[in-house]
Formats: C-alpha cells, structure tokens, sequence
C-alpha cells in the first residue's frame, strides 16, 4: 500500500470546495488513505503514489508520472477532455460522473414547468406590489404532451418526475432503437414531425454536431404558439437569434433557459428583456449532494475492486 490510496485534485464543482468530497471519502473509505492535494508539490507528490485520483481533468504528463495510477474517477460526466488513449496505454481505467446531476436538474425543469402553468411569477410579481388581486393559471400539465430531447441519465430523471403529472411524453434521441421510458421514442431526425402537437420543449442532449442549432427557426415555427421551450443542455443547441425572433413575435408562449449562447448572456442581451423568458445561470447543476452522490459511484467502484482484484466492470466506466 503507498502512502496515499486516494489523491483528491483540488477541483471544486459548482462552487463546493474539493476538501468536502476528500472529508466524506476519508469517512466512508477508513482503511484507505485519502488527501487532498491543496499544493502544486502535493499534487505532483500524490499523482506519484496514488492508485486512484479523483479530480476534474488531468494532463498527459501528469498521468504519464502518476507511476501507480490504476484508476482516475473524473468529477464530470464528459471525458472528452481526458488523455484517454495515453490513459488507457498504461491500463488506468477512467469513470465519469454520469447519473449525478440527474435528480436536480429535473427538479430544476419540472420547477419551470409548474411556474408557466400555474403562473407563479405572476404571484411573485402581485406579492412584490402588494397586491391581493386574483389571476388566473396558463394551464394544467395534465393532458399535455412534453418532448424531451436526450435519453440520458438527466432526461430520464425528467420523465421519471413526469410520471405523475398525467402527462404524454416523447422522447427524442440519437438511437431511438434503444427505447426509452417515454411514451414514445423517435430519432432527432423525426422530432420536427412531433413538435406541432409538443406543449413543452424540454432540452436535456449533448452538444454534438447532430444537436447543435436542433432548435432552428423551423422548429420554433413548428411549436404551438402557446408552447414553451426549456433550456438545461447547452446553449448552442437553440440558434438564439431565432429564439428571439419567435419570442418578439408571440410565436411561443415562452422560455426557461439554464444555459444560453452566447454564455455567460451579455447585459444588454435582448433575452434579458423578456418578462416570458426565465433565465437562471448555469446553476440547474448545483446539488448540496454533488459529492456525496460522487462519493457513491467510487466507494461503490472501490469496494468492486477490493472483491475482484481488478479495475473491470466499474460503474460508470468509460475506458
């Protein structure tokens, strides 16, 4: 055993300090050495004797002199970002943190959904002003139908809180032949058929060369006018100027939108001028359980290897 079983990079995540997910691994992984490497020198000193580094990024070269290195536990769900061919040369297996987010980013849409039917901004403003005067709700999502585009962990986590709202869903994913949990499933090339009868837009894919500018002025055309697009994937995935333009001609009721493009949104942005648009940034990701859930996925990873002997067959392994 080397002097340090487990190297935490001090890599923060939404603002929570990397020294709350060493404290909890030191807690539930007692038989292991756990650090946090608060220092360039503690750093390049863990990575040396480490087995297993848990952290955001790490580069060629600090993983080519990590001698000991047999698995990195990366703090986010895309790895593209990772020396994985170099990485997998040496046998380091690598996880991602896929799964983590799912819970309150589909609190973070359903919260949206409920605000534009039952117009709880309105609320807010009346309460601002002090003023006891009746409105009425925009609708109910019972009898609706919301397309949720990306089958993924956090798209799923949506539709599983979908469940008891007695509403259609339809899911939209690269391979639609793997189904899904939604009441129908079909391909990013079949959703501009589906978006004339969708109330709800809700954005949950990556960005890729097939998902960027999805959302065009022909699918914000085809919605409904009283349908509402939200946001909680990437910016990039709606053309904005198009956006604008169906929101400036009452095309659509409105928008929630957790991240947008450009990002962060200039001040004098136009989207900021919308009393139907909600914006929030980029914090539909924060979580107070954002490392204890990663704390699941590599004490659960540790205790497989303590029982096979082998880095193989890991929960959320990529490579």
């Amino acid at each position: 055993m080397t002097m340090t079983d487990v190297a935490v990079l001090d890599h923060d995540a939404h603002g929570i300090p990397a020294a709350e997910y060493a404290d909890l691994l030191a807690r539930r992984l007692p038989d292991r050495e756990v650090r946090l490497a608060r220092t360039p020198a503690e750093t390049d000193r863990y990575l040396r004797e480490a087995t297993v580094v848990a952290g955001k990024s790490i580069d060629g070269a600090a993983a080519a002199s990590a001698e000991n290195l047999r698995l990195f536990a990366c703090n986010s769900a895309g790895v593209d970002h990772l020396p994985l061919d170099a990485l997998a040369e040496r046998g380091v297996a690598v996880t991602n943190a896929s799964g983590v987010h799912g819970p309150n980013i589909a609190e973070h849409v359903l919260g949206w959904l409920l605000t534009f039917a039952r117009r709880l901004d309105e609320g807010r403003r009346r309460q601002r002003r002090r003023e006891w005067r009746r409105f009425q709700s925009f609708t109910e999502l019972a009898g609706s139908t919301v397309a949720v585009v990306g089958l993924g962990s956090i798209g799923e986590a949506i539709v599983a809180r979908l469940e008891g709202f007695d509403v259609e869903t339809v899911g939209a994913r690269y391979s639609p032949e793997k189904g899904g949990p939604t009441d129908e499933v079909i391909g990013y090339g079949d959703l501009p058929e589906a978006l004339p009868r969708t109330d709800a837009l809700v954005l949950a894919c990556p960005l890729t060369e097939t998902t960027e500018g999805l959302v065009d002025a022909a699918a914000l055309d085809a919605l409904p006018t009283d349908a509402i697009v939200v946001n909680v994937a990437r910016g990039g995935v709606i053309d904005t100027p198009a956006l604008v333009d169906a929101l400036r001609s009452n095309a659509l009721h409105g928008a929630a939108l957790d991240v947008t493009d450009p990002e962060p949104l200039p001040s004098d942005h136009d989207l900021w001028g919308f009393e139907n648009v909600f914006l929030t940034p980029h914090v539909a990701g924060h979580t107070p359980k954002y490392w204890e859930r990663r704390a699941d996925i590599l004490v659960e990873n540790l205790e497989r290897v303590a029982e096979t002997g082998a880095y193989e067959g890991l929960r959320n392994q990529v490579t």
